[in-house]
């Protein structure tokens, strides 16, 4: 058996695998979907096909898919909705789940925590959306904003050059004024709903073995004030024009930046010590409550 969940975002497209008993990540595409709908107010044509023929090579190898969206997908109006889910059901036979941000939220947070013992708090950072939950045993708090990676770019372009110009101070400053932040503290933060380790592991920051719970899909953790420092690094030491050279996937470097910076306000502001990068999406609370 093998299930395949499409989870399609503001700037990145996550194909997963779930083969009854695991879930593999197959594949990553940037489709700048949130950045190009802000320069066009419309969907852009071009991405609309490229995911179609995302899905056409995956029917290639597979029948079982499952394709979702978010974030730039939800802000829609009915008529753009209609007519993109219409195109694609059309041209790929499957269906295009647009999934709430609380429901999102909550998908992601029941794959990240399912071997947690502890108080931690859940941050998923999109390129227009961020969910942060306070999970204890339960989840205890969450809170939404309409912003995301995509916005603080439009804003400082500068992030996505070699260097950026702008401090880091000050993109979390703008960020603090817009996000909505939870009232709870936690010791452990875990990012979700990107490519979070990822980034970690190509973008040349520090980081540790996870020794604070065990999830294969959890392996690596690194302290707040590393995760400072690291991040202070990347703004103005590290060159992103060296790391799209030796990656396959440049595009997806853009607000990477932008995200670092999410990641501190959030921390700060729950008072985190520690820090768990995942890539854990939807797809294991989607497998795990059985929504495919």
């Amino acid at each position: 058996m093998n299930k395949i969940i499409v989870e399609v975002g503001s700037s990145c497209t996550k194909v997963d695998k779930f083969d009854g008993k695991n879930i593999k990540r197959l594949a990553e595409k940037t489709i700048q979907f949130k950045k190009h709908y802000n320069e066009e107010k419309k969907l852009r044509e071009s991405d609309v096909s490229e995911l179609i023929e995302c899905i056409k090579e995956l029917k290639n190898q597979y029948t079982d898919i499952y394709v979702c969206g978010t974030s730039i997908f939800r802000t829609l109006n009915d008529s753009e909705k209609n007519t993109f889910l219409e195109k694609f059901k059309t041209e790929t036979g499957y269906n295009f789940d647009i999934i709430s941000q609380e429901k999102e939220n909550e998908l992601t947070v029941l794959g990240t925590t399912r071997f947690v013992r502890d108080k931690v708090c859940v941050f998923i950072g999109g390129g227009g959306s961020t969910e942060i939950t306070i999970y204890d045993k339960g989840i205890r708090e969450s809170v939404n904003s309409k912003i995301g990676g995509i916005d603080v770019m439009q804003k400082f372009p500068d992030l996505a050059e070699n260097f950026a110009t702008t401090s880091l101070e000050t993109i979390k400053a703008f960020i603090k004024e817009k996000l909505i932040l939870p009232k709870e503290k936690a010791n452990i933060l875990i990012l979700a709903g990107g490519g979070h380790e990822k980034f970690a592991r190509y973008s040349g920051i520090q980081y540790e073995k996870n020794t604070l719970y065990n999830d294969e899909a959890s392996p690596i953790m690194m302290d707040i004030e590393t995760r400072k420092s690291e991040t202070e690094r990347y703004y103005k030491s590290i060159s992103l024009d060296e790391i799209r050279a030796r990656v396959n996937d440049p595009d997806w470097w853009y607000a990477t930046r932008a995200m670092c910076a999410f990641v501190l306000v959030v921390a700060e502001e729950i008072g985190a010590k520690y820090i768990i990068p995942t890539n854990i999406a939807m797809a294991y609370g989607i497998v795990n409550t059985k929504q495919i």
